[in-house]
């Protein structure tokens, strides 16, 4: 009998374990608002590492279709220190396209300063993002234009 209800409990342990994964892998528009608001934060104060904290260890991130995807944290803070090093006065906005499951899809602008030239950039671009059960992206694909600078 008690092996019974040990069982049931274990069971039922395991069960609410289950859901409770499942449900953190749907992303909502909030949660990826959320994450966006940090991402622009980062970018911001050109703050390699609290960009780093937003994805998954092993995570990818592609800058653009054509060229090799950076990955891992460390391989994305490295280059969160370069690409940012001229920044400054970075002003970043987003907005959610659409969420589906794990992944979402965004669109951003963002404008800076180049601290060498004193040139004006603008940025204009599209995200697709895919999520861990976390909130960690584990994948990045951006597609983006630029004018100025």
């Amino acid at each position: 009998m008690f092996s019974r209800i040990c069982s049931s409990l274990v069971l039922a342990a395991v069960l609410t374990c289950l859901s409770i994964t499942v449900e953190a892998r749907d992303l909502t528009s909030v949660a990826l608002e959320a994450w966006l608001d940090r991402y622009g934060a980062a970018w911001e104060a050109r703050d390699a590492s609290a960009a780093g904290r937003l994805f998954a260890t092993d995570a990818r991130y592609q800058e653009s279709p054509f060229d090799e995807p950076k990955k891992g944290r460390p391989g994305i803070e490295e280059y969160w220190r370069n690409v940012t090093v001229d920044q400054r006065e970075v002003h970043f906005e987003s907005r959610v396209i659409a969420v589906n499951g794990s992944t979402g899809v965004a669109h951003w602008s963002a404008k800076f300063r180049l601290e060498s030239t004193g040139a004006t950039v603008e940025l204009d671009g599209v995200f697709v993002l895919e999520f861990d059960a976390y909130g960690q992206c584990r994948l990045l694909r951006e597609w983006w234009h630029v004018r100025g600078g």
